[in-house]
């Protein structure tokens, strides 16, 4: 009898994780961050208008388990799922606004950054990164020259996302490119989306690096258009570090 009442999945953390010792904290320019923050809260985004709690971000980890979770069902997952392309919609058109945001002057509310796309990917980590955004620009590796088309999005598309992503994400949370700094990018970029657009950008986050760090693939999973299961791209289904 017992057998009919266990949980199909095992049941990933929320709050304390209790399968990681800590995060590497892998913390950026808090400098950086504040200033990009501060655009952000001037943003007349399609954001939810319910108030989201206020969350460390330098203690977010990325707990093991629902890693896994999340890897084998990107992985199962089609390479196209026609019931997803109202996401994909929605969140196309929220990174148009995001990258308008980046682009536009200071003077008009903007960051004013000077985004170049590059052939070869430009930095080592994320801290060469921040130090160009201290310049006012920023490198992006052009989709073109990775061999990994998406599936719907076209390769413009893919690179303004990648732009408004490290800023909207990595730097605004403060955090690099480790498996705990995506986990921590994506808990920042999924709030400043709208929620038609959050399944989207779970899969083209959250989904693709799980696939990376829990090693069901080798190198970076093929690029799909999918819908993940609700439990992964609820912005209140993550981890702390002990």
């Amino acid at each position: 009898m017992l057998r009919r009442h266990r949980r199909k999945y095992p049941t990933p953390c929320r709050g304390i994780c209790r399968h990681t010792d800590g995060s590497p904290r892998v913390l950026l320019d808090p400098d950086v961050a504040a200033d990009i923050n501060a655009v952000l809260r001037r943003f007349p985004s399609a954001t939810s208008t319910v108030p989201a709690p206020a969350v460390d971000y330098r203690a977010v980890v990325s707990c093991p388990v629902r890693e896994q979770l999340i890897a084998r069902a990107y992985l199962r997952s089609p390479m196209f799922c026609r019931a997803a392309l109202p996401s994909y919609r929605a969140f196309r058109l929220d990174t148009q606004l995001q990258f308008d945001l980046l682009t536009r002057p200071a003077g008009r509310g903007g960051l004013g950054l000077d985004v170049r796309i590059t052939a070869e990917d430009p930095y080592e980590d994320a801290v060469e990164m921040v130090a160009d955004l201290r310049r006012g620009r920023l490198d992006i590796f052009a989709t073109a020259a990775c061999g990994n088309p998406h599936p719907w999005l076209s390769d413009d598309d893919n690179d303004m996302f990648r732009a408004v992503h490290d800023v909207f994400g990595h730097a605004a949370a403060g955090r690099g490119f480790d498996r705990h700094g995506e986990e921590a990018a994506w808990l920042k970029h999924v709030r400043i989306y709208s929620p038609a657009a959050r399944s989207a950008l779970t899969a083209e986050t959250r989904g693709q690096s799980s696939v990376v760090f829990a090693g069901l693939a080798e190198g970076f999973p093929v690029q799909k258009l999918i819908r993940l299961p609700r439990r992964f791209t609820d912005p209140a289904q993550f981890s702390v570090a002990r």
